[in-house]
This record gives C-alpha cells, structure tokens and sequence, in this order.
C-alpha cells in the first residue's frame, strides 16, 4: 500500500508568480483526499492523470480564497469530466449555505452533476472517516482577530481547522494555516509519520523552537512567506541548525512526499 501526499499548491496568500495555491492531494492506499483548493487546483488535479471518480472527499480548512479559490473551477471540472461518485466536501458550517448559492450562481446546477455533492460541515474534534481513513478536525486560532474586528458586521464563519489524519498505524498532521505555533498541540499529543506546516503567519524561529525535540519522523514546510521563499537557502540552514533531529523539506509545487 502507498502513502502520499502531492503539493499541488504551496503558495502562501498572496499573488504567485511561480506557486500555486494552498492545495494537497493525500493518498493513503486507494483512499484519495483533497485538502484545500486553492487556485489552480484542477489544472493541477488534470495533470496527476487521475480519474475524476478517485477522489474520496475533500476538506476545505476555512474561508480564505487561497484556500478555496480554485473550488468551483474544480466543480467544473468534475462535471465536464463527467465524475460519478458521491463527493463529500466537509467545510465550516457556515459557509454551507453561501456556497450552494454561489454554485447555482455560476451555473453549476444539481441537476447537471452524474454525481451526489454533499456539503457538511467540520466539527472540532469530531473525526469523520472516509473510505477507512480517520480525519479529525480541530480548531486554530487563524482567524480569531478578523472575527473580532469583523464578526458584528459581517456574520460569516470565521472557523478554520487544522487536521490530523489516520490509517492503521500512520499518523499524519496538515496544519492549513495557523494563528500560533501552540494550534498544533492537539495534532502533536502522539508521535507523527509526517507533519505538514505553514510557514507564513509567524517567524520560523518560533515554529522552529516550538516543533524542536517533537516526535516527528518528518516535517514537510509548505505556505511558505515570500520573504522565506526568496531567500530559502536561508530558511534551510536556520531549519537545519534548529530541527537537527527531524528530516524536513521545503517542497515545490506538484512535489510528491512519501511516509
């Protein structure tokens, strides 16, 4: 059995010339999960030659167009491509509603669909399992300051989650984005196979310090800043010299990562 997760997207938020957008293709066995579509994340999925019926569900971490953006396109595509099985998309509650409207908006109507698109909504804490793997949500500070500057005025949800993901003995981590190194805990409290962290809303050194001496097999860095990426033979050495004891990596765009 093989277990993998491609970047499709490692970007962090702003424009990209040369990274797409927060999105990763998870393989465990015949199991096949998306986490986040960023844009453009159905170039990137037509490119992997998989079927468009191998999809097992997709998980969407909260609201920010780096990570949703490429979603309808993706829709799209599992239309025209004529997908088959059900899909479920598991996302912040909220956004349920605003989303089904947006689909009908841009024309991509239940009855066009060979496919059943159900859209639930995530609960921290509370594992869903997909086609014998074990994805557990849990909530980050992310957005908490935009909540509180905006939630009055704005009612959306300002959810965002971070995921540990399970199959048999591999324990994997995906934190999307994070509003503090300490979010991480709950997906830290038993050893890791592998760890896939942003590195964009807080300095390296403070990730750095906070993952040192954790039992992880690996860390795989992604989301990173563009002031790290620019200078990422920096990045490295700063990595090397504070996570000695964990492998670590700074992959590119449709990298594959095996664990």
């Amino acid at each position: 059995m093989s277990f993998s997760v491609t970047c499709f997207g490692t970007g962090d938020g702003l424009p990209c010339a040369d990274r797409n957008h927060a999105a990763f293709l998870y393989r465990f066995g015949k199991t096949t999960i998306l986490l986040d579509c960023g844009e453009a994340v159905d170039r990137s999925y037509k490119a992997s030659g998989l079927s468009y019926d191998a999809m097992d569900a997709i998980f969407l971490s909260h609201l920010h167009s780096d990570h949703v953006g490429g979603f309808f396109m993706l829709m799209q595509g599992l239309w025209l491509e004529n997908r088959r099985k059900d899909l479920p998309v598991y996302l912040p509650g909220g956004a349920i509603p605003p989303l089904r409207q947006m689909l009908r908006a841009v024309l991509i109507f239940d009855e066009l669909l060979q496919f059943r698109l159900r859209l639930l909504p995530l609960r921290a804490g509370k594992p869903e399992t997909v086609a014998g793997v074990r994805v557990t949500p849990f909530r980050t500070s992310h957005l908490d300051s935009l909540r509180s500057r905006f939630q009055k005025k704005y009612p959306t949800d300002f959810a965002a989650y971070c995921f540990l993901l399970e199959s048999g003995q591999r324990r994997v981590g995906h934190s999307a984005d994070l509003g503090k190194p300490e979010d991480l805990e709950p997906l830290l409290a038993r050893p890791l196979d592998l760890l896939v962290c942003e590195l964009s809303h807080f300095p390296p050194e403070k990730l750095f310090n906070y993952l040192s001496g954790r039992a992880i097999k690996r860390i795989v860095f992604v989301h990173l800043a563009r002031h790290l990426r620019a200078d990422l033979a920096r990045t490295r050495r700063l990595a090397a010299k504070m996570l000695p004891r964990i492998p670590h990596a700074f992959p590119h765009d449709l990298d594959e990562i095996c664990f």
